[in-house]
């Protein structure tokens, strides 16, 4: 048998950081996302049973037995690793997520993994999440267990946080498992979603005149997550003073945003993006400063780096009939600049024509 999964990745437009179950005990977190057409794609394949040589019974033949191995194959990084069993499996930095999500979704026979990614590695855009989401997906619907998109992406948070330690939140997974252009709120560990009734001349727009670059250098979110967390629970002023106005400006963008007024949404994300800067010091560097500069002198007229920040993707809302401007000096510099549309869709599965192999 033979799956497939695709989840699309997301741009974090406000509120960031507020979807973390620690920031959102006291007051609720809020966060507008939205995904676009860059995926994250995994394939599964169950295994068929495998002949071996036995002498049993007394006399050598071919009995045909089940076959328990573990095959894993990352496009995107090129490393492959195979176990005779799914205990054999250990995390060593090397596709450690399809090595947890076939741990938590309790496959007890032989598979191949196949994953790849369209988004740039460290992008900020949530493809780890959204890879999570993929997986957990297509593995439940391996073992033909039936789950709801938020059943996905609590499974693919799960993954995360408790499977391999890894801090966040759970905007990334729920955009994944969802998809479209949500007013997200965070109440420790719930969550709600709402879709934004955005006008259609609105989000022409937005994809006219938003600019996605990637800087080509990935960041360890984990680390920067780190980092914000202690000064969060040292109590340091500033940090706690930025979380709220965050959770604050999500909410007006919210506002803007049904009235379509892009210009007040490009200064709010300025703003996300100057509370942001303000959580800790590595969310930005002499780099990424420079960048902003670049494009706000051509037409930027409000952006914010994506994600946790400190490298990966910059977003940019640019006056109108500039945004050509702007991706020309962010090119020259050497930046790589990422088309995309926006997308309604979450998590799609399919069954394709059987193959005998999906690896190698």
């Amino acid at each position: 048998m033979l799956i497939r999964s695709r989840t699309p990745v997301r741009i974090d437009f406000a509120g960031g950081w507020t979807d973390v179950a620690l920031f959102a005990q006291d007051e609720p977190g809020a966060v507008i996302n939205a995904t676009i057409n860059i995926y994250s794609y995994a394939t599964v394949k169950k295994l068929p049973p495998k002949e071996i040589e036995t002498n049993a019974y007394g006399y050598k033949h071919v009995e045909s037995v089940e076959d328990r191995s573990i095959k894993i194959y990352s496009a995107d990084f090129d490393i492959y690793q195979e176990a005779d069993d799914i205990k054999q499996l250990e995390y060593d930095g090397n596709i450690d997520l399809a090595k947890a999500a076939l741990r938590r979704t309790n496959i007890d026979y032989g598979v191949e993994i196949i994953t790849r990614s369209n988004a740039p590695a460290g992008s900020g855009l949530g493809t780890s999440a959204s890879m999570g989401v993929a997986l957990v997906g297509v593995l439940n619907a391996l073992n033909n267990a039936s789950c709801l998109p938020h059943e996905l992406a609590e499974q693919a948070s799960a993954i995360e946080r408790y499977e391999l330690n890894i801090l966040g939140g759970k905007q990334d997974h729920y955009a994944s498992a969802i998809g479209g252009f949500n007013f997200m709120e965070f109440f420790g560990e719930d969550v709600k979603v709402f879709g934004l009734p955005i006008s259609r001349n609105t989000l022409l727009e937005l994809e006219k005149n938003l600019v996605l670059c990637y800087t080509g250098k990935s960041r360890l979110s984990g680390n920067i997550h780190q980092n914000v967390v202690d000064a969060f629970l040292s109590g340091d002023p500033e940090t706690i003073s930025a979380l709220k106005n965050l959770k604050q400006i999500t909410r007006d963008m919210k506002n803007v945003l049904l009235k379509g007024d892009l210009s007040e949404f490009a200064r709010l994300m300025s703003e996300n993006w100057e509370n942001q800067k303000r959580l800790h010091s590595s969310v930005t560097n002499a780099q990424i400063d420079e960048l902003f500069d670049i494009a706000n002198r051509n037409g930027a007229l409000g952006g914010k780096a994506c994600g946790a920040g400190g490298g990966g993707c910059l977003i940019f809302y640019c006056e109108s009939n500039k945004e050509h401007l702007v991706r020309k000096k962010l090119e020259e510099y050497g930046l790589k600049v990422i088309d995309f549309d926006f997308t309604t869709e979450g998590i799609s599965i399919w069954h394709p024509e059987v193959e005998k192999s999906i690896i190698g």
